[in-house]
């Protein structure tokens, strides 16, 4: 693993397509073979991940680094090992009643290398997330990991080399300049996981060699509350969603909706479950720090501005830096920051709503968000909610649970993404569907060509077509 230069990419990548035409189509049982050492590896490297993912945070809870970016992944790979010959299948298709006793189906064949972009919020996961759907789908992958994490970097190519043999999947390190030239490399598919902001860019990289792209990205992923909601339960599980990785999750709650004579009864609660969790976040080692100076400054920024234009700002517990505790912000309106840019971090918008159309209306007037968490509706209105909105995801009465079970698939929709890479969408996401057609060697093809105007072909026309008359 070191920084790259364009040359030495391009030659990386190379050696990717070689070992990939040297094995074009790997055995179900290779795959597996594989897959089976992902999962040990991770077992075994589970302690030095969780330490050097903390090192690259500054303070992150060993539980938090084992449940997403260690259990998250052997979850994942153990589902594609149990699916996986039942993915490769064939797939037989009905022909045309035209084309009666030919047989048609369709075979999924790996497209050959893939790019992985990961991010630093949970840098294992979101690299060996994609890496499984491309070990399954009988892929090569190269990775560029971020820069903002390099212990963890580290210990993921070590943890890659022992599982899968030295250099058969490297990690590419380096600022933007070095995931510039990785983006423009000749993939045969590409999986980049960041900022919408950034994902145009990534798109006309791989445009220049029609690359197709999976892009999963974020957004504003609302919760909202119904009259009937469970204040204490909801404030339970927003808070733990807020908290968790200290909110540095793209499927995180990023603001509350909740209806306007509830609010000061939800900031209590909201309030009292943070702080069950977290008494004194600054010292409790259980509670992750904002990655660095950068993004806090950024976080600060969003409330300042909030704070300008008239909103009311309540911090949970005291703060230290990037450790940053849990801040509510009331009296929000559309025209602040922390409206309109993804949070990605503790800070907690809430916004009152009068009925149910007011919610989806708020909802409806921004992007399309990753994600989004309805609380305590009956069935009638949560149909109208899931109906009436759109979004990449859904759990209901709680957060995030819907991207843990690997047999949905996971992505956006609009700014928040596109594609998806768990379960058997992703499977599909990086093999080419091969249409395959057998013509029957007795089938009466003739009459589908010159001269034309014989009798077979008029009934046909007229059978399908109808007469002219």
């Amino acid at each position: 693993m070191a920084d790259e230069s364009a040359d030495h990419l391009l030659a990386l990548f190379e050696r990717q397509r070689s070992a990939f035409s040297a094995e074009p189509v790997p055995s179900a049982a290779s795959r597996r073979a594989r897959l089976q050492s992902l999962i040990n590896a991770l077992k075994r490297h589970k302690y030095a991940l969780a330490e050097a993912i903390s090192k690259d945070f500054g303070g992150r809870a060993t539980f938090e680094s084992l449940l997403a970016d260690v259990l998250g992944p052997v979850l994942a790979a153990r589902h594609a090992r149990r699916h996986l010959a039942g993915w490769m299948r064939a797939q037989r298709r009905d022909t045309e009643l035209l084309f009666l006793s030919n047989r048609a189906w369709v075979e999924y064949q790996p497209k050959g290398v893939v790019g992985i972009v990961s991010p630093w919020n949970f840098p294992v996961y979101l690299a060996i997330g994609p890496l499984i759907a491309a070990i399954a789908t009988g892929n090569r992958a190269m990775i560029k990991g971020s820069e903002y994490a390099p212990h963890t970097n580290a210990a993921l190519q070590v943890l890659l080399d022992e599982a899968l043999g030295t250099g058969a999947v490297p990690v590419v390190v380096g600022d933007a300049e070095v995931a510039r030239a990785f983006t423009a490399l000749p993939f045969d598919h590409l999986i980049f996981t960041g900022a919408p902001s950034i994902a145009p860019a990534v798109m006309t990289n791989a445009a220049k060699h029609l690359t197709p792209v999976t892009l999963e990205l974020g957004g504003k992923s609302p919760a909202i509350l119904a009259e009937t909601s469970d204040i204490n339960a909801a404030a339970h599980s927003i808070a733990h969603g807020k908290l968790f990785n200290a909110g540095q999750i793209c499927v995180s709650p990023d603001y509350a909706l909740v209806p306007e004579h509830l609010v000061d009864d939800f900031v209590v609660a909201v309030t009292r479950a943070a702080t069950a969790f977290y008494p004194q976040p600054v010292t409790d080692p259980d509670y992750t720090s904002i990655i660095n100076e950068r993004q806090h400054a950024r976080l600060s920024a969003l409330l300042a501005d909030a704070r300008s234009l008239g909103a009311k700002i309540q911090t949970v517990a005291a703060t230290d830096g990037c450790r940053q505790p849990l801040t509510i912000v009331t009296g929000v309106t559309r025209q602040m920051r922390l409206m309109q840019d993804e949070l990605f971090g503790p800070i907690l918008p809430v916004v009152a709503y009068r009925t149910l159309d007011d919610a989806i209306e708020v909802v409806n007037a921004g992007p399309r968000p990753l994600a989004l968490y309805p609380y305590g509706f009956d069935p009638a209105a949560l149909r109208a909610l899931l109906d009436r909105t759109h979004s990449g995801g859904v759990t209901i009465n709680d957060w995030g649970w819907h991207v843990f079970n690997h047999d949905l698939p996971f992505g956006g929709i609009g700014q928040s993404g596109m594609g998806s890479y768990h379960g058997i969408e992703g499977f599909r996401e990086l093999s080419h569907a091969r249409a395959v057609f057998r013509r029957h060697r007795f089938f009466p093809v003739s009459l589908f060509r010159p001269p034309y105007g014989r009798w077979a072909q008029r009934l046909v026309v007229r059978l399908y077509l109808g007469s002219d008359s």
